[in-house]
């Protein structure tokens, strides 16, 4: 497993960027000893340093404090694990029985979070994230959560210019944070590409983290070629959510929405889905691992982001990405039209 450098910096990390979500009790609440099982799977399979990728989001802190624990209890040094914290959410008091954001998503926490987008708030964001992790494991990776989701909020143009500023002074924020040598390398992560190429107009970035755009599904010409753009500028990409939110593995929702059998709209995705299937059976690849290689098959990725609730998955994840595929079934996959047959980096 060879890690490569992060964009510009000093800094390198493996092929495999490990999500945190389930430490925050995603859908579900996980028992201390699998938490920590978790955290020591990762140490055991790949090589130091190990890279985590969490949020103050995550259960309102709960990860992070998971986190920090975690890695006193196992005994890593800090050397031994490059933490990304993306910042935007901060914990408060819980006031009502269940959280205010997002509900029904974050399972038995004991905190409520708020967003907190501006200079000072990422500050105060980045302070938090430092105490719930220790102080010996702050983060080397900065970013600012999903802006695609905070400018989507505005109820008009002029709105959406505000909190544009406001996100552009979070950067600032951040750059002097660099600046303090206290962080190491500044990106953004969204679910639309097309915001994180709006913001690497305004912003220095050393890394973007793309989920839900660049997947065997869904890879349009456009975002091929911002790609490119960014391979270029030197600046380091990571890969993350390319199951499409568990559907092209079988699961029942897609980009965060349960699609239906029944429905008129939701029938291509299923018919894509099964000719996938049946390619990936006839040539003995499973689909996880196609997804997983195709995310990582554009030059300049350098890493991909994969979560896993499940201590024994962690290995298979990290099977996944040193697994090659015969050209043969990419080939396959174009003439199938299964994946954009101008797609140059397979088959």
């Amino acid at each position: 497993m060879t890690h490569q450098r992060l964009g510009k910096t000093d800094l390198t990390i493996p092929p495999i960027i490990f999500g945190t979500s389930c430490l925050g009790n995603l859908y579900q609440a996980l028992p201390e000893p699998t938490k920590v099982d978790i955290l020591a799977n990762m140490f055991q399979y790949v090589e130091k340093p190990v890279a985590l990728d969490t949020a103050g989001k995550y259960g309102a802190g709960l990860a992070l404090e998971v986190i920090g624990k975690g890695l006193r209890t196992l005994g890593i040094p800090h050397e031994s694990v490059v933490l990304s914290n993306k910042l935007g959410w901060r914990r408060v008091p819980l006031q009502i029985p269940e959280p205010t954001f997002e509900p029904g998503v974050w399972v038995d926490i004991a905190h409520d979070a708020v967003q907190d987008i501006s200079y000072d708030g990422i500050l105060r964001c980045w302070e938090q994230g430092c105490q719930l992790l220790g102080e010996e494991y702050a983060p080397q990776l900065v970013s600012v959560h999903d802006p695609d989701e905070y400018l989507a909020q505005a109820n008009s143009q002029e709105e959406k210019m505000r909190r544009f500023d406001d996100i552009l002074d979070a950067y600032c924020a951040l750059r002097e944070l660099k600046r303090q040598g206290r962080a190491t390398a500044i990106g953004v992560g969204a679910k639309d590409w097309k915001s994180i190429r709006e913001i690497t107009r305004e912003v220095e970035l050393d890394w973007v983290m793309f989920a839900n755009s660049l997947t065997i599904f869904s890879h349009p010409p456009e975002l091929i070629r911002f790609i490119e753009e960014l391979r270029q500028q030197q600046i380091g990409i990571i890969n993350s959510a390319v199951f499409n939110a568990g559907f092209l593995t079988g699961g029942d929702y897609f980009n965060y929405r349960k699609v239906d059998h029944g429905s008129k709209k939701d029938a291509p995705l299923f018919q894509w889905r099964e000719r996938f299937f049946a390619l990936c059976a006839q040539h003995q690849v499973a689909p996880a691992v196609a997804c997983v290689q195709f995310g990582m098959s554009p030059p300049g990725v350098v890493s991909i982001a994969l979560n896993t609730s499940k201590p024994q998955r962690i290995r298979q994840n990290v099977a996944s990405v040193m697994t090659s595929l015969p050209d043969e079934f990419w080939k396959a996959l174009k003439t199938g039209q299964l994946i954009d047959q101008e797609y140059p980096y397979v088959g």
